[in-house]
C-alpha cells in the first residue's frame, strides 16, 4: 500500500469552496475559520499570504500554495493591507460554511485583475495529521505539467451553474492538493518525513508497505525481514536509519494512530478498537495506548468528545 495515499485518503474539501473571488485592489482576505489545511490557487493575478507569524509569501499565477493551520492568515494584494490581529477596514473575513464573501455584484464574468480559488480541508483525524506535521506553515510550489490543464477547467466551472458543479470543484481541488503536496516533497527545500523516503528503499520499503497493508497482523522483525529478503539485523538497521524508529516501534505507533481515529467512532467499544489494531485484549491495548498517547483510550475518547465546535481537533499524541 502507498503510505502517502493512505495518509491523504480521508482528506476532502469541505464543500465551501471560496470560488468566485474576483478581487480589485486594494483587497485583503482574512481566513479565520481554523482550517488545518487551506489550498490557495490564483487563477488570475497574484497575492501575498501573510501568516500570523513568519514572513509574507507571494503566490502568483502558475503557483499553488498550502497554508497549515489552524492559525488565521491573510491573502492580500499588499502585505501592508493585511491585519495581523483582527478585522480592519477593507479586510473581509473568510469563514468556511458561511455565505461566501464573493465578488461584488456585477463581477460574475470574473473580469477582475485577480481571481482566487481556495479550499479548506478538515484534517482532524490523526492519520493525515502525521503528514501535516511534516509541512511548513506556508509552502508554495509551481504547477507541474500533469496539473496545468486544471486551471482553465476550474475557471470555467466557477459560477457555471451546471448540476453538480460544486462537487466537481471540490474533487478537482482535492486532486490539486495531492499534486501540490507530492511536488512539494520532491523539492530540495522540503524536509519530508523519514517514511516518505523509505518507501523507495529496497529494504525498508517492503517492510513499511507490509505494515500498512495489514497493521493488525502480529508482525515480527523476522517476518518483516523475510518480506524484504534480508536478515533481521539488516532490516532493523536499515529501517531505523530510514524511518527513525525500528520496525516494531513504528508498527506500534502506527497502530495507536489508527486507534486514535477509531476511538472517535462511538459505536466501537475499546475492546473492538483493540482488535482492529491487532490486540487480542483491551488491557494490553490500553497500556500501549496510554504509554504512547499519555491517556487511556476511554479518557482520550472523552476528551475528544468534549472538545468544542464542529471542527474540533482530536487531541494530539
Amino acid at each position: 500500500m502507498d503510505v502517502f495515499d493512505e495518509l491523504l485518503r480521508g482528506v476532502r474539501g469541505k464543500g465551501a469552496v471560496f470560488g468566485r473571488s474576483v478581487l480589485w485592489p486594494p483587497w485583503s482576505l482574512r481566513f479565520t475559520d481554523g482550517a488545518y489545511l487551506t489550498l490557495i490557487l490564483p487563477l488570475r493575478g497574484a497575492g501575498w499570504i501573510v501568516p500570523e507569524a513568519g514572513e509574507p509569501r507571494r503566490v502568483q499565477l502558475g503557483e499553488a500554495a498550502i497554508v497549515r493551520g489552524p492559525a488565521p492568515f491573510s491573502f492580500t494584494d499588499d502585505p501592508a493591507n493585511a491585519s495581523g490581529t483582527g478585522p480592519a477596514p477593507g479586510v473581509r473575513e473568510v469563514r468556511w460554511g458561511e455565505e461566501r464573501p464573493d465578488a461584488a455584484e456585477g463581477d460574475d464574468e470574473l473580469s477582475g485583475p485577480t481571481v482566487l480559488l481556495a479550499a479548506a480541508y478538515d484534517v482532524r483525524a490523526q492519520v493525515p495529521q502525521r503528514l501535516l506535521r511534516a509541512l511548513p506553515p506556508v509552502l508554495v510550489v509551481p504547477d507541474e505539467p500533469d496539473c496545468e490543464p486544471l486551471h482553465a477547467y476550474l475557471e470555467g466551472q466557477i459560477g457555471g451553474g451546471r448540476p453538480g458543479h460544486q462537487i466537481v470543484l471540490d474533487r478537482l481541488l482535492d486532486w490539486l492538493l495531492v499534486c501540490t503536496l507530492r511536488d512539494w516533497f520532491d523539492r530540495p527545500e522540503a524536509q519530508p518525513p523519514g517514511w516518505y523516503g523509505a518507501l523507495g528503499d529496497e529494504v525498508a520499503g517492503p517492510a513499511l508497505r507490509a505494515i500498512h497493508e495489514d497493521p493488525a497482523h502480529p508482525w515480527t522483525t523476522a517476518e518483516l525481514a523475510a518480506r524484504a529478503g534480508v536478515s533481521r539485523t539488516t532490516l532493523a538497521k536499515r529501517f531505523t536509519e530510514q524511518v527513525g524508529d525500528g520496525p516494531v516501534a513504528y508498527l506500534t505507533d502506527w497502530r495507536m494512530t489508527l486507534a486514535a481515529d477509531l476511538l472517535s467512532r462511538t459505536e466501537l467499544t475499546v475492546a473492538a478498537v483493540a482488535r482492529r489494531v491487532g490486540y487480542a485484549d483491551a488491557f494490553g491495548f490500553s497500556a500501549a495506548f496510554k504509554r504512547l498517547r499519555g491517556a487511556s483510550p476511554s479518557a482520550y475518547r472523552r476528551e475528544a468528545a468534549a472538545a468544542p465546535g464542529p471542527d474540533r481537533a482530536v487531541p494530539a499524541g
